[in-house]
């Protein structure tokens, strides 16, 4: 009886913690800041909408907490998430779309976003959706647009 509760209970938290998401990197020349107004600049020509951008070491440094340089970029566009949420509602607890941009401590600059048919996977949205490969295509462009 021991054994079967606690392998029951393993299921349970195996399944309760959420899957990891592919991570897609793509390296800067540029410092953090640099990097992401040039990511902002390339969202906004391509007719998206920025809902925030999120100033991680900022909040750190109002904390008293040393946090290398990071940002987050929360954009969107309701032409790829709507379809997205129209397959399946809970995509919204994904979308909108998140690029963090940081620098390691070798001082090295990244931007890095999750892989949008990883991110979706365990959702009712098939693999081969076209909003996921345009999303996909999307961030590509974007992120390489603006480390350039």
């Amino acid at each position: 009886m021991t054994k079967t509760v606690f392998l029951a209970g393993a299921l349970a938290l195996a399944t309760a913690l959420p899957a990891a998401a592919e991570l897609v990197t793509v390296q800067s020349q540029k410092p953090v800041g640099e990097t992401m107004d040039a990511l902002e600049a390339a969202v906004e020509g391509a007719g998206a909408t920025v809902f925030a951008r999120v100033d991680h070491a900022a909040g750190a440094q109002n904390a008293a907490l040393e946090l290398s340089p990071s940002q987050l970029l929360i954009f969107g566009n309701p032409k790829l998430g709507t379809p997205a949420m129209q397959a399946d509602m809970r995509a919204g607890l994904f979308l909108p779309l998140k690029v963090l941009a940081y620098e390691d401590a070798d001082g090295q600059v990244w931007l890095t976003y999750e892989d949008p048919a990883e991110m979706l996977s365990g959702l009712e949205i098939p693999a081969d959706a076209e909003f996921v490969a345009k999303m996909q295509g999307a961030l590509g462009k974007l992120t390489a647009a603006a480390v350039q």
